[in-house]
């Protein structure tokens, strides 16, 4: 992470040529509309951006892959069964998961309101739906049986009766005074003050129905088929679906976003699939997943040009916080720095396929919550080979977007196994592009390597994000947008670094979570 002195001289010639257009701009900004930072008469305060919409993918052993800057509160890898969905507290500051068996962990601020795992089920549970307070939830079972936690009250079920089909989801009405049930033939079954607006029950369909959700306003719902194939009913507005797409894996669940103009569908393989306003905000598809996802929630996240609100921060840092991040320059570790809240650590000695010989040292500096991050760069010299197979497939001598694919993406895995291999975990990673590492002249091929990369960490269930400057990203990738979180390097030691804290120092279409600046002889990082 450490910038070669050419590199910092570079910097410095940049930010001078840079300092002198920004002057140049203000002073034509306030010969047109007065001096920056008074507003034109009859101004009013431009309120905060609400967060973005981003989303969780589960796996059903429990874990729990993030996109869009929604935060991660661990995973559940010990329901002794398979994992069948998640739901949101009411503040999406925690979730619920529920497995088969009846099981539920309860994460983050979602509080732990027991579980049907000691009842003598019927049926398996297939679905889990939250009440709108966040203070309790239900559990239905594939012959629709209910059982209520917290605050979630029973209007009824279908326990008792015959179905033609079984019940594979769950949807609750806007005021959480009802809720409705999906069969896998589209046939709906209504509780409470859910109003019934129609099925598939009589339709003869291409695939069966996986799943469900409501309107926001509860007078309307969709059906997803496991071929993507969706049924509108009521107020809720068709936007698109995968019905005739061949896919390859199938539909697992869907969720709308928050204003109900749009909605995800997952596939068993993590591909995610937006229609209307859902922005895409990254999938696991292509990875080589060990588990398969099973549901998608919706939760709060930053995309492009979003603030976050007060003592919010992105990502997993809280906003303010301070720290360092260190690596193979800082061994032997005699002088590590002073206290801090943010530690991160690099796993290679300065280049991919390479070890950090600090690494176990380093962490245990870091504290339990760290990060890693790892040194990318192009195919070349003796790990060229490494490139050669993987994910997509094993390539011919002149396709370099197949050899750089493979290359970033078992760089990553490389990274992954010698952090495994010391005990070293971490919820977040980061990849290092400087062009200080060997790059190829072709930007296409090197930002193959990004997304190799990019594609498995997210493989594996880890947030992942992009170290570099704007400029150097450009350079290196051409400005390939993955909208991955972004930390951003000032290269010098100042005084105000959340002023960085903003789309004018952001790339790759993701928001700042961190800025990397000069303190106390350090690389100190400041969380956005």
């Amino acid at each position: 992470m450490e910038f070669k002195t050419a590199e910092k001289r570079r910097a410095r010639r940049l930010r001078a040529k840079l300092t002198a257009v920004a002057a140049a701009l203000v002073g034509a900004l306030t010969t047109l509309v007065g001096p920056l930072g008074t507003a034109p008469a009859g101004a009013v305060d431009t309120p905060q951006l609400a967060p973005s919409p981003g989303y969780w993918l589960v796996t059903d052993n429990g874990g729990i892959m993030s996109f869009g800057g929604v935060r991660l509160y661990g995973s559940a890898t010990d329901l002794g069964a398979p994992v069948v969905g998640m739901a949101s507290s009411g503040d999406a500051r925690g979730y619920w998961m529920a497995a088969s068996n009846g099981a539920v962990a309860a994460l983050g601020d979602a509080p732990d309101l027991g579980s049907a795992a000691q009842l003598n089920l019927a049926q398996p549970i297939v679905g889990i739906a939250a009440t709108p307070d966040g203070g309790g939830f239900w559990l239905v079972a594939r012959d629709g049986g209910i059982f209520t936690f917290g605050d979630a009250v029973f209007y009824g079920s279908t326990g008792a009766l015959r179905l033609n089909a079984p019940i594979v989801g769950m949807s609750a009405t806007a005021d959480g005074r009802g809720y409705r049930l999906v069969a896998s033939d589209g046939g709906i079954f209504t509780f409470g003050d859910a109003v019934f607006q129609g099925s598939t029950g009589a339709l003869r369909l291409n695939a069966p129905i996986v799943g469900m959700d409501g309107t926001p306003d509860g007078a309307g719902y969709w059906l997803v088929a496991r071929d993507g194939g969706i049924f509108s009913f009521g107020d809720a507005d068709f936007y698109g679906s995968t019905g005739s797409i061949r896919l390859n894996s199938p539909i697992t669940a869907m969720s709308r976003v928050p204003g109900g103009h749009g909605y995800w569908l997952v596939a068993r393989d993590g591909g995610v699939f937006s229609f209307g306003d859902a922005p895409f905000r990254g999938s696991a598809g292509g990875s080589p997943l060990l588990h398969p996802v099973v549901s998608l929630e919706e939760g709060p996240g930053y995309g492009t040009g979003t603030i976050a609100t007060a003592n919010e921060g992105l990502g997993p840092y809280p906003a303010g916080s301070t720290g360092y991040d260190i690596s193979w320059p800082q061994c032997p570790g005699a002088n590590y720095p002073g206290g801090h809240q943010i530690g991160i650590v690099g796993v290679n000695a300065g280049h991919a396929f390479s070890t950090n010989p600090c690494l176990g040292a380093e962490v245990a500096w870091a504290g339990p919550v760290h990060g890693l991050y790892i040194n990318m760069n192009a195919p070349s010299g003796p790990s060229y080979s490494e490139g050669a197979t993987g994910p997509a497939g094993a390539c011919a001598s002149g396709d370099a977007s197949c050899w750089s694919y493979n290359y970033g993406f078992n760089a990553a895995m490389d990274s992954v196994a010698t952090a495994q291999s010391q005990g070293v975990v971490s919820q977040q990673w980061w990849l290092d592009v400087e062009t200080g590492n060997y790059w190829s002249t072709d930007t296409a091929a090197n930002a193959r390597v990004v997304q190799g990369a990019l594609d498995a960490l997210h493989g594996q269930g880890y947030t992942a994000g992009i170290y570099s400057t704007s400029y150097q990203y450009g350079v290196i990738t051409g400005g390939a947008a993955f909208g991955a979180p972004v930390w951003a390097a000032t290269g010098m030691a100042m005084s105000d670094p959340a002023s960085w804290c903003n789309s004018s120092h952001a790339f790759n279409g993701g928001d700042v979570w961190l800025v990397q600046y000069g303190l106390n002889g350090f690389d100190g990082d400041y969380a956005c």
